[in-house]
């Protein structure tokens, strides 16, 4: 997706798609602080809550929300969480988006992240943090529609700032409109620069009720709209998690995030399970259809590395990957991904055999690059997000539901602890304590201290590096429990790493090599599982990550704890769906459902 390109006038940055300023040329910082920000009745409508959700209709670049945070930083309540739900269809360059906002230079500590994380051509949804302020932006790449129909969450405040209605008709159709309404918290308010009947009468239709009020500059007038009803209560319930793997690790941050701490349940100890090797690879699952499975693992690998990159920079042991051609269909799958938009721009690299051998260290055929994959230390991550949490080392064995809570109990049916909400994090184990359709696979990785060279690859098998030496592997036996060493399946793992990095494998003795085993919990249908059990309240799971739990976990958790709290969540509504926990429900039902003979009529 290439960027939007810019005009500079004596009025500003202007748009050559829409013909219009993307802000005044007298003020712009005043013009958003007047119109959006007073409009929206903002700090006042905060004042009190402990989360406070903002919608925006035309990114831009960037200056509304940049304005909100200074604002927010300045008078939030502590602890207070800010989510800002934001669209552009048309993103401009983050360079430009630069020399934009340098005009208001008390921006710039705040615009940093921002222009450190802009959007890099990939289409959907991304999130930056101020973790520090405690905010977290969404911002869709997408049509107006599309996005505000996949968005599930509720707004407190919107700031309708897409070009004026007749340079950008598309923003201001009734059914956008509608749309909004349908994503408004009860009292939320809204507020546009634009007075055009049209709009006016679009909001009153959606419910709103609508005020002219004095405008800005050379603007007479502007509008200001506000819903029905009182704002709802913050939810702000005890929370569980129980493991202390990956996905346990990823919802303690996220709960965190969102301004929870949560009490953790482990029988072992952090990684103890199958987040416990001494390296893991951050990769996306190539899924050439591009549907909705290619759309959630590209999302949740960007998320995934940009948040090792913020918070656990010292867990990362390399960058970048190869995915090896392992059969003739592969160069025209890989062409395909490489010219997706669901990934950054040049973020997928067809090599030829030339340039996959000098980047392999070794000779090889074909490749692509998966530029921005990551090697990870698995403890280092674990350490990061589970650090100062207090933990309680037993297995959780059953859970019984007590008027609006959870009792946790250990195997002799003794009560460990009680929440409001219970997150199960704990691999194949969830089973055990739900009936959801699990498989257990056992996964055997085998570790030499030989020195690696190139970069980490996968085909089928694949080899990465550690601090020193390199993990090969693994083993993937179905409905196997066995967490024992099998001197066999280091063979198995040698011969694998044979077909794909030879030159690697001729270095290495098969006497000393190490390993370790793992359980996998793997969904029927390979996709993850995260999200509110069907028909128990408060109960959530993240599982069924397979060998991909350093990929999917960060985001899938953020979406777990959003779901617990009430707040705005990173996936969409149908991506949402491909990894509810009552998907396998809701498909028997809708094939039933088609199924039954069509009712006679009676008249």
């Amino acid at each position: 997706m290439s960027t939007e390109p810019l005009d500079w006038t004596d009025d500003g940055p202007r748009s050559p798609r829409f013909g219009d300023v993307y802000f005044s040329r007298s003020d712009g910082l005043a013009e958003s602080r007047a119109v959006f920000l007073a409009g929206c009745g903002l700090p006042e409508a905060w004042a009190g809550r402990s989360r406070f959700t903002v919608g925006e209709l035309g990114f831009g670049t960037g200056l509304n929300l940049l304005a909100l945070i200074e604002l927010w930083r300045r008078t939030r309540a502590p602890g207070a969480r800010l989510n800002i739900f934001s669209i552009e269809a048309f993103p401009i360059a983050a360079a430009d988006a630069q020399r934009a906002l340098a005009a208001w230079p008390e921006l710039k500590a705040l615009a940093r992240p921002l222009l450190a994380a802009w959007p890099d051509g990939r289409r959907g949804l991304h999130r930056i943090d101020w973790p520090e302020d405690g905010v977290i932006l969404d911002l869709a790449v997408a049509e107006v529609e599309e996005a505000l129909a996949g968005w599930d969450g509720a707004a407190d405040a919107w700031f309708l700032d897409g070009f004026a209605p007749a340079k950008n008709p598309e923003m201001w159709r009734p059914e956008v409109v509608s749309l909004v309404a349908e994503r408004s918290a009860p009292g939320a308010r809204a507020a546009t620069f634009t007075v055009a009947g049209a709009v006016r009468r679009g909001l009153e239709a959606a419910g709103f009720t609508v005020d002219k009020r004095p405008g800005f500059g050379r603007k007479r007038e502007r509008l200001e709209a506000r819903r029905p009803g009182a704002p709802p209560r913050d939810p702000s319930p005890r929370v569980a998690v129980v493991g202390a793997g990956v996905a346990g690790a990823a919802l303690v941050r996220a709960f965190r995030a969102l301004g929870v701490e949560p009490r953790l349940f482990e029988a072992k100890g952090p990684g103890a399970g199958a987040s416990g090797n001494p390296c893991a690879m951050v990769t996306p699952r190539l899924d050439a259809g591009l549907g909705f499975g290619a759309e959630l693992h590209a999302q949740a690998f960007a998320r995934a590395v940009a948040l090792y990159r913020a918070e656990a920079p010292a867990a990362i042991i390399a960058g970048g990957a190869l995915q090896l051609e392992a059969g003739p269909r592969d160069a025209a799958r890989f062409g395909r991904l490489a010219g997706w938009d669901g990934f950054a721009s040049n973020g997928l690299q067809p090599l030829d055999l030339q340039a996959a051998s000098a980047a392999l260290g070794e000779p090889t055929g074909p490749a692509l690059l998966i530029r921005d994959a990551l090697t990870v230390e698995p403890a280092g991550v674990l350490e990061r997000w589970l650090g100062g949490l207090d933990w309680t080392r037993t297995r959780v064995a059953g859970l019984e539901r007590t008027g609006a809570a959870w009792r946790l109990l250990d195997a002799d049916g003794a009560v460990l602890g009680e929440a409001e909400t219970v997150c199960l994090a704990a691999g194949p184990a969830v089973a055990d304590l739900t009936d959801l359709p699990l498989r257990v696979v056992r996964g055997q990785a085998s570790w030499t201290e030989a020195p690696f060279a190139g970069s980490a690859a996968a085909w089928g098998g694949y080899a990465a590096p550690m601090r020193r030496g390199f993990l090969f592997g693994a083993t993937h036996d179905r409905d196997d429990a066995g967490l024992d060493l099998r001197p066999e399946d280091h063979l198995r793992n040698l011969r694998t790493l044979e077909q794909g990095r030879p030159g690697l494998a001729g270095a290495v003795d098969p006497a000393a090599l190490q390993g370790r085993t793992g359980l996998r919990a793997v969904s029927h249908d390979h996709m993850p599982v995260a999200g509110p059990v069907e028909g128990q309240p408060g109960l959530f799971v993240l599982t069924g990550l397979g060998g991909r739990g350093f990929t999917l976990a960060p985001l899938l958790a953020e979406q777990v704890a959003a779901l617990a709290l009430g707040a705005p969540r990173p996936l969409s509504r149908a991506l949402a769906r491909t990894v509810a926990p009552d998907r396998y429900g809701s498909r028997r039902r809708v094939r039933l459902e088609e199924a039954r003979p069509p009712k006679k009529d009676s008249s």
